[in-house]
């Protein structure tokens, strides 16, 4: 009998973890059931992706700088991703602002419902902590970005999973001068790290074992904490507009991967499925990566020396999703709330959301703190900030899971893109859990 294949188990996994919380939203208790013995596995899955992050990306960054051999092939591939990721996320953004100022979802927004959502959320401990995070990221300089990039004790920087670009700056300085010293001299910790790459890269097959469960346990609380359904409903015209940019995005990737590299869209998809599944069901960028880059380098045939670059910028800088969203919810509130956007503050909203992009954790809900630096950029009255989070708050879970999907796509596809333009895409070659257990005496 054939194995069911990965992204199918947990599809499958997905589907039953909805059905399951649905039904235990009408148990008496069944919240506090799912919460208490359910959850915690999805909590330990996403905890032990988080747990080989920062190895993953010490391993191999280094190991695929030092596998370049030259250092304007590393200036090359930085250029080259710096460029198209700036790029896809402007687009994102366009895409976002030309639906929402067509759609105009926040025009069919009762005062009711406004009234109701304020009530309901704008005093909320969530919305306060966005409010307060985005006030101390408005309040640094505005090269702060790149003072936060430099980390002053590497090894602090690597017990932190949020100071990833920290991570990323020290690797690629460690990096570069093992090319500086030859490669005799780099040989020992070359071998090291290289060793250290490949145990990192059998753990994600290991904890991959356990993904179809962990999402169930993921959905299943979802579904079980989500909000009001009536509200959820009145911001379906919203919400509707996000998800359709967001697919438009999917669709703008695979259109790029068909012309530039030849390769069959959906055989793509495919094959990065249970990155972009498991992105859904965690909401963050930063846990899926070691999956993202397992499924990239065995499974589509990206070369490591791209993709060990590529993938970890990408999960912190690169958020296509996120940016489509924050031109859409920006100007659904000001819509909603009757704040008069000029063609200069959509171009502010543009900019801002691109920047703010850069400098957002790849965590869940850091698209609510930009969104309010977005927000403060073109105006919008600062004391009707909460309640502008408080229109969107209802269904900004549900929409994080579906911007987080777009954010790992993006990053795939410019990890292709990348390849192919410099020989580097080449042939699948997976690898399972099991493969060496006939070594083991």
């Amino acid at each position: 009998m054939k194995k069911l294949a990965l992204h199918w188990k947990i599809l499958i996994g997905m589907i039953v973890g909805i059905l399951f919380g649905l039904g235990m939203t009408t148990i008496d208790g069944g919240a506090i059931f799912v919460a208490n013995w359910i959850n915690p596995f999805g909590t330990i899955f996403v905890k032990l992706l988080k747990l080989i992050a920062i190895p993953l990306i010490l391993a191999s960054l280094v190991k695929g700088i030092s596998d370049l051999k030259d250092i304007s092939k590393f200036k090359n591939i930085g250029l080259k991703t710096m460029s198209i990721y700036i790029g896809t996320t402007v687009i994102a953004i366009t895409i976002g602002l030309l639906l929402v100022n067509v759609l105009k979802p926040g025009d069919g927004i009762s005062e009711e419902t406004i009234q109701k959502l304020t009530e309901t959320y704008a005093n909320s401990g969530d919305v306060q902590s966005k409010l307060a995070e985005a006030s101390k990221q408005k309040g640094s300089g505005p090269l702060q970005f790149l003072v936060d990039i430099v980390p002053d004790n590497a090894l602090k920087a690597m017990v932190d999973n949020s100071a990833m670009l920290q991570v990323i700056f020290f690797t690629i300085f460690l990096g570069i001068s093992m090319l500086l010293i030859g490669e005799k001299r780099a040989k020992p910790l070359k071998d090291f790290f290289d060793s250290l790459n490949e145990v990192i890269l059998k753990m994600v097959d290991i904890i991959m074992l356990s993904a179809p469960y962990a999402v169930f346990a993921l959905l299943a609380n979802v579904v079980v904490s989500s909000d009001d359904p009536d509200l959820l409903v009145a911001l379906l015209k919203y919400a509707g507009t996000v998800v359709i940019g967001l697919l438009l995005m999917i669709s703008f990737y695979i259109v790029i991967i068909r012309i530039f590299t030849k390769m069959n869209p959906f055989w793509f998809l495919k094959q990065l499925s249970p990155a972009q599944l498991l992105a859904f069901s965690t909401s963050s960028s930063a846990a899926t990566l070691p999956v993202t880059m397992e499924r990239v380098e065995e499974h589509i045939g990206v070369d490591k020396e791209v993709s060990s670059f590529v993938l970890p910028v990408g999960a912190t800088i690169n958020m296509d999703g996120t940016s489509l969203y924050q031109a859409v919810a920006a100007v659904f509130i000001a819509q909603a709330l009757s704040f008069d956007l000029t063609f200069a503050d959509q171009l502010t909203i543009i900019l801002t959301a691109l920047l703010a992009s850069i400098g957002s954790a790849a965590v869940p809900g850091a698209g609510m703190v930009m969104l309010v630096i977005v927000l403060e950029s073109i105006g919008f009255p600062s004391d009707k900030l909460a309640i502008g989070l408080a229109l969107i708050f209802a269904v900004d879970r549900p929409l994080d899971m579906c911007r987080t999907v777009v954010n790992v796509t993006g990053d795939a596809t410019v990890s292709v893109l990348i390849a192919n333009s410099i020989g580097k895409l080449g042939n699948p070659k997976p690898k399972n859990w099991d493969d060496n257990l006939d070594e083991i005496k």
